[in-house]
């Protein structure tokens, strides 16, 4: 019989091998070349944690609802993590702090396994994805104002290619494809889906390449 300790331990093996894997940054104008460009601000660095942790469906991604009172992205899905700051040494430590921050997760409860190639939004950010584990059961504390809840997907699901697929709306005028991958009733979408998407090719290459 598997044990849930042993799915852990080959899932985050099979994580560590995606991340081992080169890649190239992604962008949101890959699905959108007709969108306008950022223009000539400078990009801003941003780190986001894809933090993996035990669950009663096997392994599961710790993911945030924002709070639906915030100026920018209100209600959206997203990970835990922000733009680095100026005390910040790298887009790592953007993204441990922010997970402090938004969801109550110490930076010192999670394990870095690495990070994936840097994806750019529409908004002008390049944000690097930074997987971890999650050492120990934490309680989740979302903060006041931003954080609506805090809930998690199955890797299982999120590492499914076929659980992708593309949508579009309007968005300045002109169309915007984007990537989608609901659950339940979790509407996952934007960069976040991209992120995930980008995680979920490596893994189903390295499987099928295993």
């Amino acid at each position: 019989m598997t044990t849930p300790e042993a799915v852990m331990r080959d899932a985050l093996a099979a994580v560590r091998r995606a991340l081992a894997r080169p890649g190239l940054p992604s962008s949101d104008h890959e699905l959108a070349p007709a969108l306008p460009p950022p223009g000539d601000q400078p990009r801003r660095a941003a780190g986001v944690l894809v933090a993996i942790q035990p669950g009663p469906r096997g392994p599961e991604v710790v993911l945030t609802k924002r709070s639906s009172r915030l100026r920018h992205h209100p209600g959206q899905i997203a990970f835990p993590g922000g733009k680095v700051d100026p005390g910040d040494a790298d887009a790592v430590a953007a993204a441990l702090r922010e997970a402090e921050e938004e969801i109550g997760l110490a930076r010192d409860n999670v394990e870095v396994l690495g990070t994936m190639p840097a994806h750019e939004t529409v908004t002008g950010f390049v944000v690097t994805p930074v997987l971890g584990r999650i050492r120990a059961a934490f309680t989740p504390v979302p903060e006041a104002g931003e954080v609506a809840e805090v809930f998690a997907v199955p890797l299982a699901h999120l590492a499914d290619p076929a659980h992708y697929r593309m949508e579009q709306r309007q968005w300045l005028g002109v169309p915007r494809p984007y990537w989608v991958v609901p659950f339940g009733p979790y509407y996952i979408w934007g960069a976040t889906a991209r992120m995930l998407k980008a995680l979920a090719d490596r893994m189903a290459e390295d499987a099928h390449r295993g």
